[in-house]
Formats: C-alpha cells, structure tokens, sequence
C-alpha cells in the first residue's frame, strides 16, 4: 500500500480522509455513505451576448429547482505536465527526416519550454459530486438511486450547454491520489492493478 503513502506518516491518503472502497464508479464511505462524481465541462459565459447570459441564468435557476437531491460542485486548478508532452515532440524530432520540419518542431519545442519555465500553464477541471446516504440499503439499490440522480443531473447540465460523464472507479481514485499525493502521482501513476489491490484490501 505504499503508493497511496503521505509524506514519513504510515498513514494511506484513503485511510486519513477515511475511504472504505470505490465500486463502480461509486465511493463508498463509512456509516452508509455513498457519493458518485461527474466530470463537467465549462462554458465561457463572459463570451455570451447579454440575452444568452439571461437564459443560462433562468435555465441554471430552473435546473437547481430540479434537483431531488443536494450535491457539491467542485473547481480544481492544476499545474500542467507538460513533460509527457514535450517527450512527444523530442520523439518526433528524432524520427523526422525532413530537415525543415526538425527544425520548426525544435523551434516549438523551445518556445514551449521557455514559456513554462517563466510561466506556470494551469488546467481547470469541474466536477459535480452526488451524495446518497442510507447505512441499511444495499449497494444494488445505492447504485440505482444514484444512477437516477445523475441522469437528472446530467439532462440538467445538458441544457445549460455543458457535458457530463460520471467518473470511473480508478478516475474517482486517481483524483483522491493526486490531490494527496501530486508530486508521487506525477512519477507513479495509479493503474487498474492497483484499484484490484486496494479493493480486495479494503472492501
């Protein structure tokens, strides 16, 4: 377990933020408590006339009516890696064999780098969380009502523009692990041998 270690402590991420299991696509937490996550994507609402801003308003006002049950609306800022990036262009430089095309995928490959050693390149990532508490329900029944809910989430999000798409159970766990860990996450990432291993473990 000791990809999911924090600092010297011989704690888990999982075990201090107290995560029993995540089955598909669904966290499982202590006492009956259950969430499910979907990622969302953004729309630029400065870059909306006047009139579409007021039908987004009326039309996010109207999905919030909607909604059967609470859920939490999470924003996370990320530094970029682009090292996986800038291995491409290395790679492509060392099979390209016209001399022209070498030199401007060089060129690119500088500016970029000289860009973010001045710079730091962020990504914004939208996720909507779905809670479901009930300690005597069954995991069948949790992962139906679930379902119910984010279908009305999602119709929701679809007419304000937006896409939607639940989390898997490595995505939901790779978050977690990036979130505690960003510095290991980057050198190891989290695979589905590791979601089998700390399944089997702990569920």
């Amino acid at each position: 377990m000791f990809i999911l270690q924090k600092s010297n402590k011989k704690v888990s991420s999982r075990k201090q933020i107290d995560i029993e299991g995540v089955r598909d696509g669904v966290l499982i937490l202590p006492d009956g408590h259950y969430r499910t996550v979907l990622s969302a994507s953004s729309i630029n609402f400065e870059l909306k006339s006047e009139a579409e801003q007021d039908a987004l308003i009326d039309t996010y006002q109207s999905f919030l009516n909607s909604l059967a049950c609470p859920l939490q609306i999470v924003v996370r800022i990320r530094e970029m890696d682009m090292d996986k990036y800038l291995e491409e262009f290395e790679s492509r430089i060392a099979n390209e064999s016209v001399e022209i095309y070498k030199t401007q995928i060089q060129n690119y490959t500088e500016f970029v780098q000289s860009l973010i050693s001045n710079n730091k390149i962020l990504s914004r990532h939208f996720y909507v969380v779905l809670p479901f508490d009930d300690k005597d329900a069954d995991f069948d029944m949790v992962k139906e009502q679930l379902n119910l809910n984010m279908d009305i989430v999602a119709k929701g999000l679809s007419r304000l523009g937006m896409q939607s798409r639940q989390l898997s159970s490595l995505e939901i766990l790779d978050l977690f692990y990036t979130f505690y860990n960003p510095a290991q996450a980057k050198r190891q990432p989290i695979s589905h041998q590791t979601l089998t291993l700390l399944n089997e473990s702990y569920i």
